[in-house]
């Protein structure tokens, strides 16, 4: 048996799979994130995630066949910086990926002192609120104190995993976004430049997510009620973990993952750089990824079904009120058009400053249409992302959506109709499904990452709309031009 545990951003899942793939128990946890003042976002790595890991694991525990347990991979929300001691125990809340954007000065501080071609070839990216190196630097510069105090900078998975066996690693896929840190044609670190508010020696080793990082110790396992003893592999982010648990494993395979925010692999051979694209390793030896990533996705369909008061305790009945009210209008929301950049943007802008607007309302229009505008909104947002890719010349030879999203039909078929892309939804059980199949390779128990295949089966199939494309792609066009209308405005703002 294989135990798989993915802390999300607003929900940790763990389950436990057969060497065939099939799924014997599942665990869930919801938890919040903090957002203390504008443009910062932080978990507890203890009381959020480790608290989700103990529970998932001990509940998980309980199956009949877990004294079976072979293998465990962790995978969680990233890149984070948790600033620790060294015994492991955080200095402060948990700095959360590109959601993030304090570290800005840091970001432009660190672009005049390397140069932005410097940090291209060495990162293969430039800096942006996704890099975890000048939010390092930001704790240097703003909190000194948990600075000095820090014997490590991890990132969450790396934190937990950690916690489990005493190993402090990373995987090559997260340390990839610790630019500029990080060295992707060598694969190792690389301070140079940057010695004043890190050092190696403070970073976590690297090595490939399924490589054995270590095992369950006394302590953990009694925390934990894991065996001591049991493998734990390195391990990713919650998004290449979400990759492999959709079978997205060979070159030219896109994963789309609509979640919280919307992010996307494409997987490569090599690496590669390319304009507008983040540039990193992928989970195994030998293979890259170009991604991309939007800054909100499901966050948004929260926030419009508080705003228009059809939220309920209950996220199904919300989904329900949500999708039926959507219905009411029609496609291209009878005119009405949204930027739901309500915690900036990623690709392709990269602008935290992007804030969200609704444009074209008149006495005519209803809750309806701005339900609909939000989430076909949501839609133009995935779909300008994932034509960068083809801007950058990169092959999409078949693309996989997954994630809670993928069951709204007016986000996903606004971004297969605007992009021209058929999408296979995945049946897959997300990232921690991805975390279970790189333990059981990391353990030997299946022979090749390909053997994915065996596990993963596709739910649906996602196609164009030849009825609602020339709206979809006509409102396309103009959602690109409101974000460049608005951004002097947003940013003379902000000044």
């Amino acid at each position: 048996m294989f135990l798989g545990i993915d802390v999300g951003t607003f929900e940790t899942k763990g389950v436990l799979v057969d060497p065939a793939g099939a799924v014997l128990g599942t665990a869930r946890r919801r938890h919040d994130i903090d957002t203390p003042a504008p443009g910062r976002v932080e978990q507890d790595p203890e009381g959020v995630w480790w608290r989700d890991l103990t529970q998932i694991a001990r509940e998980l525990m309980q199956h009949p066949r877990a004294h079976e347990l072979a293998g465990v991979a962790v995978s969680a929300i990233g890149p984070c910086v948790v600033a620790a001691d060294v015994d492991l125990r955080p200095l402060r809340s948990a700095i959360l990926y590109g959601v993030d954007t304090r570290a800005s000065a840091q970001i432009d501080a660190l672009t005049r002192r390397l140069g932005e071609d410097e940090i291209l070839r060495r990162s293969g990216n430039r800096l942006t609120s996704q890099s975890a190196g000048p939010k390092i630097a930001w704790l240097k510069d703003e909190e000194p104190e948990v600075w000095r105090a820090a014997r490590w900078f991890l990132t969450s998975q790396s934190w937990l995993v950690a916690k489990l066996t005493g190993a402090v690693v990373i995987d090559h896929a997260t340390a990839g976004y610790f630019h500029p840190l990080y060295d992707l044609a060598r694969g190792s670190w690389d301070t140079s430049g940057c010695e004043d508010f890190v050092d190696e020696r403070r970073l976590a080793r690297i090595e490939w997510s399924d490589r054995v990082a270590g095992t369950v110790t006394p302590a953990a396992a009694a925390e934990t009620g894991l065996p001591v003893g049991v493998p734990v592999v390195v391990g990713t982010t919650d998004s290449p973990a979400e990759a492999v648990g959709a079978g997205v494993v060979e070159a030219g395979d896109l994963m789309a993952m609509y979640g919280s925010s919307g992010y996307f692999i494409r997987v490569g051979d090599s690496p590669t750089v390319a304009e507008g694209l983040w540039a990193a390793p992928f989970v195994f030896a030998g293979t890259s990824v170009l991604a991309a990533g939007t800054s909100t996705a499901g966050t948004a369909t929260r926030w419009v079904a508080d705003a228009l008061g059809i939220a309920d305790e209950s996220d199904d009945v919300t989904f329900s009120r949500l999708l039926d009210l959507a219905g009411r209008s029609e496609p291209g929301a009878r005119g009405v058009l949204a930027l739901p950049h309500l915690a900036g943007e990623r690709t392709p802008f990269q602008d935290p400053l992007s804030r969200a607007a609704i444009v074209g309302l008149g006495l005519e229009h209803t809750r309806a249409d701005i339900a609909r505008a939000v989430l076909e909104g949501i839609g133009h947002s995935i779909a300008e992302a994932i034509l960068t890719f083809r801007r950058a010349g990169q092959e999409l030879s078949r693309v996989v959506a997954i994630g809670g999203a993928t069951r709204n039909p007016y986000i996903v078929g606004t971004v297969s109709t605007v992009t021209g892309l058929t999408q296979e939804v995945a049946d897959t059980a997300g990232a921690a499904y991805g975390d279970a199949f790189l333990a059981a390779l990391g353990v030997g128990a299946v022979s090749a990452r390909t053997a994915v295949h065996h596990w993963v089966r596709p739910r649906e199939t996602i196609q164009p709309d030849a009825t609602s494309r020339e709206v979809l792609q006509r409102d396309h066009g103009s959602f690109v031009a409101l974000y460049r209308d608005l951004a002097p405005w947003n940013h003379g703002r902000a000044a």
